[in-house]
């Protein structure tokens, strides 16, 4: 297995817990341990009182029911727990990928979802989205890209970095492509329950295709990245079996704390997730008037969920440049385009109570 080097995370590494103002942040605004003891009578003693030996692989059984109750017709055992989504993508591309396969990946994305993908030697064609279509899904051009080699079709909906996310037709048309070469759609849905218009949020593709497996994660809707917990969930069980195999020679099982942790906040869901709405939308509308104001420099395609965007700079603009200035002489960090392969964007993040201060700060760095 070779592996390229994660851009995204080597840029982080570098500058995420130096800078002062992170304006490209993934995550929703997070919370304390004492905050999400707070959530429930008890939490606190049972958190106190928990044995801390092995847990179960595949999930403690609450947690999964838990975590099967934010689907329609799935179970606990129709879920999988792993430590944090990357684990789970890597497990997903592993288990289910062979040499002499084929997948495609939807592009500009999480660098893990192509680099995995690849890592498993079968060979792997882009669904590429554009930003001079509004990155419109080709729905004709996935179906020119699937062949009857074709193993796994990777989406991310909502999607990193641009905060787009399918229609329920382009589902759909997805899920008949999919079906039609009997391919798995793996589908990282780690953003779910952050649309901007909740009237508009799908069905998880584990509800819809029953060869479909869902990604899920406590870090990025719910704001809880220090659990470092993920999910895996379908319908069709025969899919995770070969998953749970490969967790037993990779973390084997997740932390117990964890574990109890992210059942709690799941029983309260709701209370994270409107908060962090109410956040991402009031953010929202500060970006939306600084790139009318900033038109100039930048186009921005408006997200639809999540907290982050992918607006792109003028073509004389270096990108990288211009980062790098911006996090030396500003403290404000903006992640540069050029780790998803589109070196003309950047990714801005606005989830978090400070980002008003962060973008006032760029504003004052462009003058």
């Amino acid at each position: 297995m070779e592996l390229r080097p994660f851009r995204i995370e080597q840029y982080y590494a570098e500058h995420e817990f130096t800078a002062r103002y992170m304006l490209s942040s993934s995550d929703c605004e997070s919370r304390t341990v004492g905050e999400l003891l707070e959530l429930e009578p008890g939490a606190e003693d049972a958190l106190r009182e928990l044995w801390c030996g092995y847990t179960e692989s595949p999930g403690a059984p609450a947690l999964r029911a838990e975590l099967a109750a934010g689907y329609d017709g799935l179970g606990p055992d129709d879920v999988l727990v792993t430590s944090c989504a990357e684990e789970g993508i890597f497990l997903g591309c592993h288990a289910l990928l062979r040499p002499g396969d084929h997948a495609v990946v939807e592009t500009p994305c999480y660098e893990s979802a192509l680099e995995l993908s690849r890592s498993t030697g079968a060979e792997v064609s882009e669904w590429r989205r554009r930003h001079d279509d509004g990155w419109a899904y080709d729905l004709d051009e996935l179906a020119r890209l699937v062949r009857a080699a074709t193993r796994l079709i990777y989406v991310n909906t909502p999607h990193n970095p641009t905060g787009s996310h399918l229609t329920h037709h382009e589902l759909a048309g997805v899920i008949e492509i999919a079906r039609g070469c009997g391919a798995v759609l793996f589908c990282d849905e780690v953003y779910r329950d952050l649309e901007h218009e909740p009237e508009l949020r799908l069905p998880a593709a584990c509800e819809a295709y029953e060869r479909a497996v869902s990604l899920g994660s406590m870090s990025k809707s719910l704001g809880l990245p220090g659990l470092r917990l993920g999910w895996l969930a379908s319908r069709d069980r025969a899919l995770l079996e070969p998953v749970l195999d490969l967790k037993h020679y990779t973390t084997i099982c997740s932390s117990a704390p964890s574990e109890l942790l992210s059942t709690i906040a799941l029983r309260n869901r709701r209370t994270l997730l409107d908060r962090n709405l109410e956040i991402v939308r009031g953010n929202l509308e500060l970006l939306d008037d600084f790139f009318e104001r900033r038109d100039d420099l930048f186009a921005w395609v408006r997200p639809s969920a999540g907290p982050i965007g992918f607006p792109r700079l003028a073509g004389d603009v270096d990108v990288e440049q211009l980062c790098a200035s911006l996090v030396a002489s500003a403290g404000v960090l903006l992640l540069p385009g050029a780790v998803y392969d589109e070196p003309q964007h950047v990714r801005v993040g606005f989830g978090r109570h400070n980002m008003p201060e962060a973008l006032a700060r760029l504003d004052e760095y462009l003058g």
